[in-house]
């Protein structure tokens, strides 16, 4: 699999932007230059992303979430973790 992400991906399984094989391998987000955790969309292209709003569900029972525009990179998280040699361990 390549390590080019989509310009647009959702973690709504009833979205057409949902990929589960990517989200699996784990897509990190840096909006605005800041690491964000609580991302459930974002575009590229259009600069926005979607974030949700603390454990507040809408009617349907999806988190409540809020749209914010700025510049968004997305990165696989797999790439960016250092790989750890065998036989040490992660701390040092």
């Amino acid at each position: 699999m390549t390590n080019t992400l989509p310009d647009r991906l959702s973690t709504d399984p009833n979205s057409p932007f949902f990929n589960a094989e990517l989200l699996e391998r784990g897509v990190g987000i840096r909006f605005k230059g800041v690491e964000k955790n609580n991302v459930e969309e974002y575009c590229v292209s259009e600069g926005w992303v979607r974030l949700s709003v603390g454990k507040a569900l809408d009617r349907k029972g999806k988190p409540m979430t809020m749209k914010l525009q700025g510049k968004v990179e997305p990165y696989l998280r797999e790439a960016a973790a250092p790989e750890v040699a065998q036989g040490e361990t992660p701390e040092g």
